[in-house]
């Protein structure tokens, strides 16, 4: 795993998902505590670049080493 989801901050703006080179971001059919779907990172393609942190204003993502 390269990448570490908080996905209760998530607010679905899609700018992940949009940004991301290997698009590893999806949204599940799974609803957070505030009526948003979910963020999924696909383990396999994510490469740890680190654009979704970068793209994200919610602090969903936190990259690890």
């Amino acid at each position: 795993m390269k990448v570490k989801v908080d996905a209760i901050r998530c607010k679905q703006c899609e700018l992940c998902a949009a940004n991301c080179p290997k698009k590893a971001i999806t949204f599940s059919e799974e609803i957070n505590e505030f009526g948003y779907q979910t963020v999924v990172v696909d383990h396999e393609k994510c490469i740890g670049c680190g654009i979704c942190y970068t793209m994200c204003p919610d602090g969903v993502y936190e990259i690890l080493g």
